[in-house]
């Protein structure tokens, strides 16, 4: 399913009283949601009428980094961390507003559905998950920087 066809969903949606579709197809499985309150955009302070949640593909899973990383010596070596990457193209954000607590600092533990960031896309919000059970090493990504479909964002460490 490429963007145009998921834009097209999005605009289906908020002519309907659809309140929520699931589309699966190739192993990508994408859910679109009609809130019944706008919900305020946080960059532009606009009215969005619809979120949809795009979740990672089913039968991807994550990856061990394969870039060597400069890290401090107190950090585990590269070969047996995990890297949470971006399911999409949009903009990154470590917390879900202004003032709002972040959500994972390195160091913090996390485990699979815990949501480790947000990426907004279309002037949607969608939160990302981890998939992996572990420790964060290291934020890769700025906050409030445009990241690319599957940029390492997080590295974990499993152990």
């Amino acid at each position: 399913m490429d963007i145009k066809q998921i834009q097209e969903l999005v605009k289906l949606i908020n002519k309907t009283n659809i309140g929520e579709i699931t589309i699966e197809e190739e192993g990508i499985k994408i859910t679109v949601k009609q809130k019944k309150d706008p919900v305020q955009n946080i960059i532009a302070g606009v009215a969005a009428p619809a979120q949809a949640q795009l979740a990672q593909p089913v039968a991807a899973p994550a990856t061990a980094a394969t870039a060597p990383v400069a890290k401090p010596a107190a950090e585990p070596k590269a070969d047996n961390l995990v890297t949470i990457k971006s399911p999409m193209i949009g903009t990154f954000y470590r917390q879900a507003g202004p003032g709002k607590p972040i959500f994972v600092n390195v160091g913090d533990e996390v485990t699979p559905g815990k949501v480790v960031c947000i990426i907004e896309a279309m002037k949607l919000f969608n939160e990302i998950e981890s998939e992996v059970k572990g420790k964060i090493v290291k934020v890769l990504v700025e906050d409030a920087s445009p990241v690319e479909y599957d940029q390492p964002l997080f590295l974990v460490d499993p152990s």
